[in-house]
């Protein structure tokens, strides 16, 4: 029955995945035209300032956004000239009504100039199905105070886990980061009816954890993480549990 449920689960996030995957490939299908307004547009061989600049294209000429990689964007000139912008060069570009062009996928500045995010995740927790939510402070584009809660669903026991604390953020300029953080909360555990009923369990928790976050559009992110918690029990030695989450997250 748990296992069911966590499939369920990682089949609803799947589909949500493919959704914005999909919606964004529609959007991209669509070719775009801009009219340059730098004095020049490099364009290079490949998606990366690793590639050579094998063509320029001058102000006032009108090019054709093709597709997109990361931060690059293949273009295509009027006079059939093919190759890779960097998309903080075309975001200065005009559309040929004379409107700044808007460009798809999550720019760089979205990632670094919201300050709230929301989350749903899934996952494990020492054995047991876990769906939680999450909230977000950003304190700065790099620090995060944050806050989870966890519904837990086991085989022999159901229960919750509430945390709180901080996250780092070591590239938020990236389009993938890696992220580490700290926090503590609370832990209960109720156990499912038996012969013999135990009896229900509240505990403190500490944990760290490591984590990377990519971000699909200028809304959504992709976050995975892994958490060791220590709990702090009323007997006299404590326990280590694992936690993995997979999930979404909306900022603004």
């Amino acid at each position: 029955m748990r296992r069911t449920a966590l499939m369920h689960r990682l089949r609803l996030l799947t589909c949500l995945l493919l959704g914005m995957l999909a919606a964004g490939a529609v959007q991209a299908a669509a070719v775009m035209r801009a009219v340059v307004q730098d004095p020049f547009l490099e364009l290079r061989t490949g998606p990366g300032r690793g590639f050579p600049v094998a063509q320029v294209v001058d102000r006032g000429a009108e090019v054709s956004l093709l597709r997109r990689r990361t931060d690059w964007i293949k273009v295509r000139s009027v006079n059939g000239v093919e190759g890779w912008a960097h998309r903080s060069q075309l975001e200065r570009t005009l559309t040929t009504d004379g409107e700044p062009l808007a460009l798809p996928g999550p720019a760089a500045d979205s990632r670094t100039a919201h300050r709230w995010e929301v989350g749903l995740a899934t996952g494990d927790l020492d054995g047991a199905s876990v769906v939680s939510a999450s909230g977000a402070y950003l304190v700065t584009p790099s620090l995060l105070v944050r806050a989870d809660f966890a519904q837990l669903l086991g085989n022999a026991s159901n229960g919750w886990l509430g945390t709180a604390g901080i996250a780092h953020v070591f590239m938020p300029e990236w389009r993938v980061s890696p992220f580490i953080g700290i926090g503590g909360g609370a832990l209960r555990i109720e156990p499912k009816a038996t012969l013999v009923q135990p009896e229900d369990r509240s505990d403190m928790v500490a944990y760290a954890g490591i984590g990377l976050r990519g971000y699909l559009t200028d809304r959504f992110m992709l976050q995975a993480e892994y958490r060791e918690f220590v709990v702090f029990t009323s007997r006299d030695d404590n326990e280590e549990i694992d936690e993995w989450t997979v999930g979404f997250v909306y900022f603004f």
